[in-house]
């Protein structure tokens, strides 16, 4: 079975789920990037679609790329990561750009990663257990396909989905920025200037922190009082652990 395993990962940890959960139904994947372009892929025998929560929606950047995507009828398995807070009306927002797209989806799941922007919360997922768990999600979604069962899950969220709204931080080169321009290249929404990293598009910016992930200096981060306003919001909503979920 190939197996096409697309995500939209800014930071790594939708990435990371995504190809275990995909390594887990057995066969051969090929991994698409849609995080700094639209890409397409050869037709395969089933797709993993996969997605961050952005404050319980799919991220706009990333479902526009989805759009793009020609899925033929192929079965999909989704995938919504999020940092521990609530994924809300993901699942089904993402359900209904797969069927857009053309995918016929089987199954979906819920994982949990480390927070994007405030990485105390759910620091170090997806760890052991929840590479167990993704393991065991892929197993039991492979048994479903094996039986030639192309039943739609039932999932949680809301129709219409709830409104999308992010708090808007820019993040900015500290001093020891050498202008290298790795967080041009690879920003999402090409919102930094690569002439100038410091100068950033406001307007396009999705807050995705993809130019702290990759930045290989270490040089680039939200101004503190930002990151401390909400990683005290967050505080309550994401002390206790909350587990993967898996939707056949």
């Amino acid at each position: 079975m190939k197996i096409n395993v697309f995500y939209f990962s800014p930071t790594g940890g939708t990435k990371k789920a995504a190809q275990h959960l995909a390594g887990a139904l057995g066969g051969e994947t090929v991994c698409i990037d849609l995080t700094v372009h639209p890409a397409q892929a050869a037709p395969a025998d089933a797709a993993v679609i996969a997605v961050p929560s952005f404050g319980g929606r799919v991220p706009p950047l990333a479902a526009q790329r989805i759009r793009q995507l020609q899925g033929g009828g192929t079965p999909a398995v989704l995938l919504c990561v999020y940092g521990n807070r609530a994924y809300e009306d993901t699942l089904v927002e993402l359900h209904d750009l797969a069927v857009e797209a053309g995918f016929r989806v089987v199954a979906a799941a819920a994982a949990i990663a480390e927070h994007s922007i405030a990485r105390q919360f759910a620091a170090g997922r997806p760890d052991a257990q929840d590479l167990d768990q993704l393991s065991a999600f892929g197993e039991a979604i492979r048994a479903k396909l094996d039986r030639g069962e192309l039943t739609e899950p039932e999932l949680p969220g809301n129709r219409p989905y709830k409104t999308f709204g992010v708090l808007p931080m820019l993040p900015a080169p500290t001093g020891g920025c050498v202008s290298c321009g790795v967080c041009a290249r690879e920003c999402p929404a090409q919102a930094i200037d690569p002439q100038d990293v410091s100068k950033v598009n406001k307007d396009a910016c999705i807050s995705c922190m993809r130019c702290i992930a990759v930045c290989p200096h270490a040089a680039r981060q939200l101004p503190p009082e930002m990151l401390e306003v909400l990683s005290n919001k967050l505080a309550k909503v994401c002390a206790d652990r909350k587990e993967n979920e898996l939707y056949l």
